[in-house]
């Protein structure tokens, strides 16, 4: 998944969650964890697998549930300890709504499920871009990505894309644009906006 899915699916379910146990919109700084949860796999994996290839792969430690379980409960039980549980639950959910998303988006595009690349190192990973440059690797992928829209070829994925890009932006508009509003109201100052008699 592209990293704006991961967000947009990641934002959607923990917005639910919020509003369903809470009953109210997410709070800034959580909403910056959770965007940080949603693309943390991909910030360990791409990165030490495509560089220096230090990792078998792109989907290797930071996509592995050997990994992923461990790290959300260190955080949750570290931001308890500082006073900020929210913080560290939506770090979690971030990171752990990342992983159903790599295991079911080749079957969205017409592959097979994923799911094997949760079980590394279990089940061995492999990966065509190990090493061959962080930065060859995301233009490679930017530019197959480009050609695919280009040709038009894509129905149900670009329906689906627009579908959730849409669904994100509008859910977290109601949510009243959350952390925007604390940066925006630092930026104007409080009372910004408000009709002087």
């Amino acid at each position: 998944m592209w990293p704006w899915e991961h967000l947009a699916v990641g934002y959607l379910g923990y917005s639910l969650a919020v509003h369903l146990l809470g009953r109210r919109a997410p709070g800034d700084a959580a909403v910056v964890a959770l965007a940080v949860g949603t693309q943390f796999p991909d910030l360990v994996d791409k990165p030490l697998a495509w560089g220096p290839g230090v990792l078998p792969s792109g989907y290797s430690l930071g996509h592995s549930a050997f990994a992923a379980v461990p790290l959300t409960l260190l955080a949750v039980a570290v931001a308890y300890r500082l006073g900020r549980a929210q913080v560290g639950v939506a770090f979690g959910f971030g990171y752990l709504s990342h992983l159903p998303g790599d295991v079911v988006y080749p079957w969205l595009t017409g592959g097979d499920l994923a799911p094997t690349i949760l079980l590394w190192p279990l089940v061995p990973a492999s990966d065509a871009a190990t090493g061959t440059g962080l930065l060859e690797a995301v233009r490679t992928l930017v530019g197959r990505y480009g050609a695919e829209l280009a040709s038009g070829d894509l129905g149900a994925y670009l329906a689906i894309e627009v579908g959730l890009l849409a669904s994100v932006l509008v859910v977290w508009l109601l949510d009243g644009t959350p952390p925007l509003r604390a940066v925006w109201s630092r930026i104007v100052g409080p009372g910004a906006g408000e009709e002087t008699s």
